[in-house]
Formats: structure tokens, sequence, C-alpha cells
């Protein structure tokens, strides 16, 4: 098979095409043929030996996918050959899903919602399951307000999505470009619910967008600057949710003195547990949403088919915040 490897860490000229060795199922793994792979900022913090590099099992990055099952092992029992499936490998997999083929446990699997691509459904996968355990966690009720760093990203939006129609709906949001903002209103928050934080005393016009209550909940999914925002903005008490692990010292000295509870949104923690169903059946869930038209697909940006190039793009486009409201997905024809 073709794959994208990492030759090293550093910059995008260190990946390369490559033949690889298609790998055989084990005992409950299935053989997938991918169709399609999304991109994530793991990904490229991956590719720079940061943090998340110390999970890595492959030189070939890529966490999720949608694809068609080509080949069975030996003890699985919820798939057939031909399904058409979707999963986030995280680093579970034979190799990552820059590449033609994977095997991977049956239990990280789900078939994929029947009315959506293949490119839509590898765009769920990541982000869905980060969202799906940070609104599991919270425990948000309906008088509640909520502030989300990085509304208009995959997680972001997954996670308005999953609130709007619980009528969660006393969200502000933080947002960069005219396209980022019409990402977020199209998936049902209104203008005044989102705030460019190009804005100058951008903690004061949140505040004020939030009828100067401070927040019940703050959710990062940015980091950095962004996480002291929303520490700053979270009432003494509340609860802070990290999905990044990004958030500076001075992050971490107002959560404390405020006395925030901090969950940190991990969704390793089940690989670290040998939880390994809970992302079958979680996947199987947003599944179940969306087949039903209760949940929609992410909107995406398909930037080509399976070439070193549109990896690079990629990459370069997520490192530099350059998204603009939509996943990245790459194609995989043959």
């Amino acid at each position: 098979m073709k794959a994208i490897t990492l030759k090293e860490f550093g910059n995008t000229e260190n990946f390369k095409l490559e033949n690889y060795p298609i790998p055989k199922p084990k005992n409950d793994e299935v053989l997938i043929k991918l169709k399609a792979t999304a991109f994530n900022p793991i990904d490229y913090q991956m590719r720079l030996g940061r943090r998340e590099s110390h999970i890595m099992n492959s030189p070939i990055l890529g966490r999720e996918l949608a694809g068609i099952v080509e080949e069975l092992g030996e003890n699985v029992k919820n798939f057939k050959l031909g399904d058409e499936i979707y999963a986030a490998s995280g680093s579970g997999g034979s190799n990552g899903s820059y590449a033609q083929y994977m095997t991977l446990t049956e239990k990280r699997v789900a078939l994929k919602p029947k009315n959506i691509t293949f490119e839509e459904a590898a765009a769920i996968p990541s982000a869905g399951l980060t969202a799906w355990q940070t609104f599991s966690r919270l425990h948000i009720k309906k008088k509640d307000h909520i502030f989300i760093t990085g509304g208009s990203g995959a997680v972001g939006s997954f996670l308005i999505r999953l609130l709007k129609p619980r009528h969660l709906d006393q969200i502000i949001t933080i947002a960069g470009s005219l396209e980022s903002i019409d990402a977020i209103k199209a998936i049902g928050l209104k203008e005044s619910q989102i705030i460019d934080y190009r804005n100058p005393d951008l903690e004061s016009i949140i505040l004020n967008a939030n009828h100067n209550h401070y927040f019940d909940f703050a959710v990062d999914i940015v980091g950095d600057k962004s996480a002291e925002i929303a520490a700053n903005t979270l009432k003494v008490n509340g609860v802070y949710a990290d999905i990044t692990f990004l958030g500076t010292q001075k992050t971490r000295e107002t959560l404390f003195d405020k006395g925030a509870s901090v969950l940190n949104i991990s969704n390793y923690a089940f690989t670290l547990d040998n939880n390994l169903n809970w992302y079958g059946n979680t996947l199987r869930k947003i599944t179940g949403l969306i087949e039903a038209e209760k949940l929609a697909a992410p909107s995406i940006n398909v930037l080509g088919n399976f070439s070193l190039k549109t990896v690079q793009q990629a990459h370069n486009i997520m490192e530099n915040n350059l998204t603009r409201g939509k996943k990245l997905v790459m194609t995989i024809d043959y």
C-alpha cells in the first residue's frame, strides 16, 4: 500500500510518500480499506515532536478515518466484509490514517451513518468523541452560562450542535474571521453570541455579551491566551473543561484562586483504562443521531486526493489557524 510517513520530527518536508506492507488483521481486528481521512491539530503537534508524540506507534500519522471492511480477524463478531465504517483510531491501529489500509480492533469501529459521505464521516470521530465526552461530563443545566473558545473548530462546533437541540443555549464563543463567524451562525448561534477575539478589552466585551454574568462553565479548545480568557471569565467555583493541555501558568493560577473544578478531557484515557468499547459504542450513538437527522455532520473542506502535497497543505493550514470553520479532509481513491 501507499503511505505517507514522517521520517523525523520537524517541518512538513519530513513527510515522504512510500510503499508500506498491507497489515494483516489479528483476532478481533478488521482490515479497513480507507476511503477518506481527516486532519486534527494533534497531527501537526505530533509532527513537531510535542507532548502528544509520546503515544505514536507508527511513523504514519492520522487518527480518524472512514472506509470499507476488507478482511476480518478470526474473532470479529460485529462486522462483515463490505461494511462501510468509520472510526477514531487514535494511536491504536496498525498505522495512522495517512495510508490506504489499516487494521484496527472492532471495538473502536462503528457503521458510518448511511445518509452522509465517506468524507463527512471521516471528519466526525475525533471531534465527535471529544465533544460527546465534554457534553456528558459537564452536566449542564438550562440556567447555566457557557463560554467556549474556538466555537468554529471541529470540537467546538460539534459541542454546540449537541447543546442547542437540548435548549442549552446560553452560549458565548469567540472567533477570529468572518468565515469562522459565519460558520458558527450556521450551526445556530446568534451574532450577539459570537465575539471577535481581535477586539481590544476582549474580556469586558465577552462578559457584557453575557449580561455581565461570569460563566458557570468554560470550555477551552484553543489554549494559551484563550485559556486565560476562559479562566478569567469563569465564576468562582465554576467548572473548566480543558481539551488542549495548552493552558498557561497564569491560567492554572487563576483557576486555583477561583476554586474551579477542572475537567481534563482526554479520549486517550479510555485506552489507558482498556475501555476500548467506549469508542465504538459512542460512535454508534452519534450514527443514530445523524441518521435520525437530530445531529448534522460537520462542514468540511476536501483538500484533495491522497498525496504528499495534500498532507503538507493540511498541516500548513492547521498550524497557521486557517481552517475557517471547516474540517480538513483527504479522499483516498485508488
